[in-house]
């Protein structure tokens, strides 16, 4: 399993049809408490065919998006615990057939692992790798009632825009955006 980007108590890395991660998957996708905000057909899971085939589909979209961009498993340096899913991805459009330029930085994880700065830290390290790949804006796009997931937004300095339904088939999310920042080139032109 090769590294897509670490943190001092992260590893962040593809899915894969492992047991271990088709358990982890199953455990975290199939609880109510994780899945509320979430407007996803497949989601709660019902059992662990269920967990594959989001894996799957998570494989495939990964393929789409390009070089750079995916939905990865969040994994402790110290013990290997899987605590969830980040991603640094196109946002789908109004057509969610159809993505758009816009980039999100997300975050799920397992119950077990909430209240213990895991979210931010592994939000930060897809925030500094879309930067890295030349990405100007980064959305974060939250459902009205969750508090934690906009804190976690505020906490890695996302800048509170409101409510948007330009992505998600025109779902109205909370929506938290993240520019860029300047910096002065050895030309002294800012870049």
């Amino acid at each position: 399993m090769a590294t897509i980007y670490a943190t001092d108590r992260l590893v962040v890395r593809d899915w894969t049809q492992e047991p271990a991660d088709l358990d982890r998957v199953f455990d975290m996708y199939s609880r109510p408490e994780v899945v509320r905000f979430l407007n996803v057909p497949l989601f709660p899971l019902r059992d662990r065919a269920g967990a594959a085939e989001t894996v799957r589909r998570w494989q495939a979209r990964n393929a789409i998006f390009g070089a750079g961009y995916g939905i990865w498993a969040v994994q402790r340096r110290d013990n290997d615990l899987v605590v969830g899913t980040t991603m640094l991805k196109p946002l789908p459009g109004t057509d969610e057939a159809k993505l758009t330029d816009d980039i999100e930085v997300g975050w799920h994880l397992h119950p077990d692992s909430w209240g213990q700065g895991y979210a931010t830290e592994a939000a930060r390290g897809a925030i500094e790798r879309g930067f890295a790949l030349g990405v100007d804006e980064i959305y974060a796009v939250v459902s009205p009632g969750n508090e934690a997931s906009m804190r976690v937004a505020r906490r890695i300095g996302m800048t509170a825009i409101g409510r948007r339904t330009s992505w998600y088939g025109g779902e109205e999310l909370e929506t938290f955006v993240l520019r860029r920042p300047c910096r002065i080139s050895d030309s002294g032109r800012d870049s």
